[in-house]
């Protein structure tokens, strides 16, 4: 069964730093795409980074490109995302998110078919 474990999450001042771990299993890690997406309070889910397979190739949603960096450990089943310069609005629940098809890591939050807990993210001062 596949199973994605979030974490990392916590509270951060604007302007600081988080590094959130997803670690994966049930499935072959390593032949598939990622992405993480978020839930703020009041809105749906919102892509915010992809990755293919090999770490290749990286895309981001407009609001995190320059302050977010996704990467993967596929000797570890473990995608990562690194939030730098985190701003209030980027508060929500973060999510990792595997796709149904091996090779999609783009935005529309349909392709994708298993998510894990969720893991907090605060921006306050």
């Amino acid at each position: 069964q596949v199973q994605l474990v979030e974490s990392g999450g916590g509270l951060a001042q604007p302007g600081g730093s988080l590094r959130l771990s997803c670690a994966a299993s049930g499935f072959t890690f390593s032949g598939y795409a990622m992405s993480w997406a978020r839930q703020a309070p009041g809105k749906g889910l919102e892509w915010v980074s992809g990755i293919t397979s090999d770490g290749s190739d990286t895309d981001y949603a407009d609001f995190v490109k320059g302050r977010f960096t996704i990467s993967r450990d596929n000797a570890k089943s473990t995608l990562y995302l690194q939030m730098n310069s985190l701003k209030p609005e980027d508060t929500a629940l973060y999510y990792c998110t595997k796709p149904r098809h091996v090779g999609y890591s783009g935005s529309f939050m349909d392709e994708y078919d298993y998510w894990g807990q969720g893991t907090q993210v605060t921006v306050s001062s």
